[in-house]
């Protein structure tokens, strides 16, 4: 997936989550939705992080083994996430 893509995906479900927590009056499921939120701004953040620091040293090979031990450890937080969320479904 193109980073950009990813950013903006990153934004709209931080988007998604924050709206849902700001509207629901239950303050244990406020709480859930800005936990979901922060993941979501959080991941966004190092994203961007990622290519920018791709974008201006990528060319160095230390720093693309770096990016891309970066990368696998985002994807090894989205699967955990993903692992949550369908425990969350099942219970």
């Amino acid at each position: 997936m193109i980073v950009q893509d990813q950013i903006e995906k990153c934004s709209s479900h931080y988007q998604k989550w924050k709206d849902l927590a700001l509207n629901t009056l239950d303050p244990k499921e406020s709480k859930r939705c800005m936990e979901k939120a922060f993941f979501w701004v959080e991941l966004q953040t190092a994203f961007i992080t990622l290519f920018t620091i791709e974008q201006t040293k990528g060319k160095d090979p230390m720093v693309k083994r770096k990016i891309l031990m970066a990368k696998a450890n985002l994807s090894r937080r989205l699967a955990d996430y993903a692992k949550e969320t369908l425990d969350e479904i099942n219970s």
